[in-house]
């Protein structure tokens, strides 16, 4: 069954914007590979951490939202703890409240896909 998810992860802060923006390439290849259809990608940038993670005090946080078969989310998962580029990652199945919410935010534009390419 295709449910829809919120995957968040950290990356390093000793990348440079080129590997940022690589990596997350990757990922998005990634994901279309397992068949996901991403509904919403978004760069939060370089961020404070709320704790010290691998010594590191800042990382720069990435958000997509998708709609992928449960299954593939543990292959996904299994690429980014295998990733040293990574240092933390998330991925929540999104109920009907949560999906109304997150395409009801205000920084969401017009509500069109891959908001963070058009900046890049």
């Amino acid at each position: 069954m295709i449910n829809r998810y919120e995957t968040v992860f950290i990356l390093t802060p000793v990348l440079s914007d080129d590997q940022v923006k690589e990596t997350v390439k990757k990922y998005e290849a990634t994901l279309k590979g397992l068949g996901a259809k991403i509904t919403y990608s978004d760069n939060w940038g370089l961020r404070k951490l709320a704790y010290p993670i691998q010594k590191k005090t800042t990382g720069f946080y990435h958000l997509f939202e998708h709609e992928l078969e449960g299954e593939a989310i543990a292959k996904l998962e299994l690429d980014m703890k295998r990733d040293e580029k990574i240092m933390r990652f998330l991925t929540v199945r999104m109920d009907k409240h949560s999906i109304a919410f997150a395409e009801s935010r205000p920084n969401r534009g017009n509500g069109s896909p891959k908001k963070a390419e058009a900046e890049a």
